[in-house]
């Protein structure tokens, strides 16, 4: 019997769990607002881009306002990349503090440093790419 796991780890190994994932749920925190501001700026490019194509052919005055829209179909291919990479990101973070704790309770060597350089490389190609 002495020689199964115990069902929960113990005080301590929760102390160092929490702690070992500390940096994770940061990176979290920091890809969620960024994947806020991300959202917003697409929100704003399509709301431009429909007040673009509602602007009718005979309308002079303006007409030449519509000269931005391929402008702003780049812009919106860039902000989509950018969101994918920072989804993924925030997927791997996720995976990060899950692994942190399995791995605990299991009692097996982490292989969240890999997950972790992952979960970085996105977050810096999520910048990146909307530059």
């Amino acid at each position: 019997m002495n020689d199964l796991l115990p069902v929960a780890p113990s005080i301590d190994q929760l102390a160092r769990i929490i702690g070992n994932v500390a940096a994770p749920a940061f990176l979290l925190g920091a890809v969620a607002s960024f994947i806020s501001v991300l959202t917003t700026r697409m929100n704003r490019v399509i709301d431009r881009s429909q007040v673009l194509h509602g602007i009718v052919d005979g309308d002079s005055s303006r007409a030449y306002l519509k000269a931005d829209i391929p402008r702003l179909k780049q812009q919106a291919s860039l902000l989509n990349r950018s969101l994918f990479y920072s989804i993924l990101s925030a997927i791997l973070t996720g995976l990060i503090i899950i692994v942190a704790f399995i791995s605990a309770v299991l009692r097996v060597p982490q292989g969240a440093g890999l997950l972790f350089t992952g979960a970085l490389g996105s977050f810096f190609f999520a910048d990146r790419s909307c530059a």
